[in-house]
Parts: structure tokens; sequence; C-alpha cells
């Protein structure tokens, strides 16, 4: 059979398995061992556990649940209320203050938690009814917290970025330093368009807010600060040479937890276990799915179907960018009903021979990638981050928060455009701190 046929037919079967409803690695083991059985024999099966298991025999995966106990522990705690409260009281003199500061509270917990739903949850719980309260529209409440929650995939340390250095082989900590920038350029986008959309609610007060005094400022520093101080350590051990990924990973949430028990009292053993029992729950999902991805790979591999589209599209007399513009679309659909790491493991293998023998930069697709899931995580039927929402105000409508989230959406393909246009914005830090190469 041409093995790009039978790409087609095992991209199809690999969707039907998927929305039968069983879990992304089970379907992926499923589709991979009925492709081996019926191409290569049934012989085949005999590699499929020394593949998944040496998938996961990897140091740099260390670094996963290393960094899901650190955005646990923290998002266990009041940590977001009080990086909340202390932005607003910092911000109040800044126009729009209010909406600003929740935004900026989303994108400094998502670093600190990497998590897009703990975001939207920690900081949705006091962000929200504040700015109800205060008048500010349902749509503009909602929708910013649900676009902002989605920072937690793109801006460093970030899970989803660990996961696409292991699939594609690429430097985590370029990866890591990629996203800072173009992060920066979403949140700013989040700010300009909620600054703008609540002036064009006509309600020009909602851009003032309350003043606060010195002492309600400083107050409050001490409970925020270290987490911080814990972020930048991390990223500077990382990138200062001083300690692997997966060591300032370890550190960190070792830190995180200890922070957590000293300010935030987390002395319960129930507590306690209840961070590691979720961490080590979200930790192993992950793991099971790159482990099944390792398989499916294999399985591509094996039938020469990756190579086979690689050369496919290398005699395709078509504009690259255009070839970019068709990527993007299959994303996007794909993180409408996948979560991101699901996405990155099963399309990495096929997407990255042929980026780069379209003369793409790895990192930079990276963020294009990552950028595409976090719309995902906005946009239905799946859009996880807009059912957190409607827990969190079951009285807004889900109607309500998606459409406050499309212009958030809009503010996403721009920040796309824009990086396509000046992919510096991605790849100038990683080459201005870590060298020119991979």
């Amino acid at each position: 059979m041409d093995p790009l046929a039978l790409g087609a037919l095992v991209a199809i079967i690999t969707i039907v398995v998927l929305f039968s409803g069983v879990s992304v690695a089970v379907g992926l083991l499923i589709v991979s061992a009925g492709f081996l059985v019926v191409f290569d024999g049934a012989r085949s099966l005999e590699l499929m556990p020394e593949i998944f298991f040496g998938k996961l025999d990897s140091f740099a995966l260390l670094s996963i649940p290393m960094f899901i106990i650190m955005g646990a522990s923290i998002a266990s705690t009041r940590a977001g209320a009080d990086l909340y409260e202390a932005l607003e009281r910092w911000l109040t003199r800044i126009p729009g203050g209010l909406v600003i500061s929740n935004l900026g509270a989303c994108a400094l917990f998502a670093a600190m938690s990497g998590s897009s739903p703990a975001t939207c949850a920690a900081i949705g719980k006091m962000g929200i009814p504040e700015m109800r309260k205060r008048g500010y529209p349902d749509g503009v409440a909602a929708g910013s917290i649900a676009a902002g929650g989605t920072l937690g995939i793109l801006i460093p340390p970030s899970v989803t970025m660990i996961v696409y250095g292991i699939a594609t082989e690429t430097s985590i900590g370029r990866l890591f330093l990629a996203g800072v920038f173009p992060g920066l350029l979403l949140v700013t986008l989040f700010m300009l368009w909620s600054l703008y959309s609540t002036y064009k609610s006509g309600n020009r007060a909602l851009l003032q807010s309350r003043t606060y005094t010195w002492k309600e400022r400083l107050e409050i520093l001490p409970r925020v600060l270290p987490f911080l101080f814990i972020i930048v350590g991390v990223l500077y051990a990382m990138y200062g040479g001083i300690a692997t990924p997966s060591e300032t990973a370890a550190v960190g949430a070792l830190l995180c937890i200890v922070i957590a028990m000293v300010i935030y009292r987390l002395w319960s053993p129930k507590k306690l276990w209840h961070v590691l029992r979720d961490s080590t729950r979200e930790s192993v999902m992950i793991l099971f799915i790159i482990a099944a991805a390792g398989v499916f790979s294999y399985m591509l591999s094996s039938l020469f179907i990756t190579q086979s589209i690689a050369e496919w599209i290398g005699t395709l007399d078509v504009n690259r960018w255009v070839l970019m513009l068709a990527i993007n679309i299959f994303l996007l659909v794909a993180g409408f009903f996948l979560p991101p790491v699901a996405v990155i493991l099963m399309a990495a293998p096929i997407l990255l021979p042929i980026i780069t023998t379209a003369g793409f930069d790895p990192i930079w697709f990276a963020v294009i990638l990552t950028i595409n899931m976090e719309i995902g995580l906005i946009s239905p039927p799946v859009g996880l981050n807009l059912y957190v929402i409607n827990g969190i105000a079951p009285d807004i409508s889900l109607k309500t928060i998606l459409t406050g989230s499309m212009p958030f959406v809009f503010c996403m393909v721009l920040a796309i455009v824009l990086l396509c246009l000046f992919p510096g914005i991605a790849t100038w830090l990683p080459n201005a701190v870590m060298g020119v190469g991979l």
C-alpha cells in the first residue's frame, strides 16, 4: 500500500478511535498495534514494550513531575489571590488598573504553576467577582481570565514546552527562552483589548480604581515575592549553567512546598497528600501519553509514513507560507478536540521534518504550535478554560464567556501573524543567551 495513502488511513482511524472515548494513550497504542500487526506481522509487537519503556528512559522527563509538583503546591495555597491583590494595589493608579492587574496576575501565576486551568481557578475566584462588582462587562471579566489562563503553557517554565523538546529532541532551555517575549506580547495584546473594550462600553468610571496606602501595598509583598524569586532562581540556575532543567525543577518543587508550608501554613498531612496525589496523577497521565506516542512514532516510521510525507512535501511547488498556513489550520482544528500534550506528541514526528524541509526554525515553530494550543483552550467544543470559568461564575452563561473570549482568540491569531512577520520575537532571546544554533 502506498505510504501516503496508508498515512491518510492512519489519520482517519486515529481520529475515530480517539473520538470513541478511550484515553489518548490507550488509543495511540491500539492504533499502533493494529497497523503494525496488519502490515509488519505479529512479531513486530515484540518491540512495543521495549519502545514503550525506552521512551521513558530519559533524565529530562524528571522535570515534568517536578514542575507539576511546583505548580500544584502553589495552586493549593492563596498565592493566586495574594498575587492578584498585590498587583491590584500596585497598579491601581494606572487607567484600567483592575483589568490589567487581573491579566498580570494570570501571567505571573501561569509562570509559577504552568497550568492553565489552575490559573483560571486561582485568579478567577478573586478577579471575576471583583470586576463584576465594579461594573465591568461580564464578557470582559470572564473572557480576560479565560484567555489569561492560557498563558500557562507558553510562559516558562512550561510543561508543554518540555514535552515538545522531548518529542523533537530540541533544547528545553531554548524553548523556555523562546516563550518569554511571545508570552509578553500576548499579555500586552490582551491588556490593550481589555482596556479598549472597557472604554468602548461607555463607563469611563471603570478605568478609575481605588487608592491604596503604601502600608497596604508593602504588607502583601512578603507573601508573593518568595514565589517570584523561585521562578527567577530556577531560570537563572538553568541558563547560568548551574544545573540541568531536571535538577532545577526538583529544587524549585522542594522550595515551593517549603514556602507553601511556611507562609501559608500548609502543614496538614491531608493537604500535602492531595498535592502529591494530584501531581502524581497528572504526571503519570502525561508520561503514559509520551510513551504511547513513542510507539505511535515508531509505527509511522516503520511503515515509512513519516519519511514519505516529508518527501512529498519537499516535492510540492508551493510557497512555504502557504504550507505554514495549512499547518496552522491543522493544529487549530486538532487543538479544538485534543489536549496540547496529545497534539504535540502525535503531530511532532510528522510536522518536524516538514517544517525543517521548508526552512522553518523548530524553536520558532514551537511557539507557533503552543499559541495554537492556547486557542484550543478557549474554543469549543472542548475549551477547558471556558468550563473552568463557568464553574467559578455559574451565573455567567457559557455563551457570554465564549463571546467574551473570542476577541482574545483574535489577539492570539494576531500574535501568530506578528511572529511570522518578525520571527526574531521568539528566536532572538534564545540566540542571545545560548548562542546561535540548536
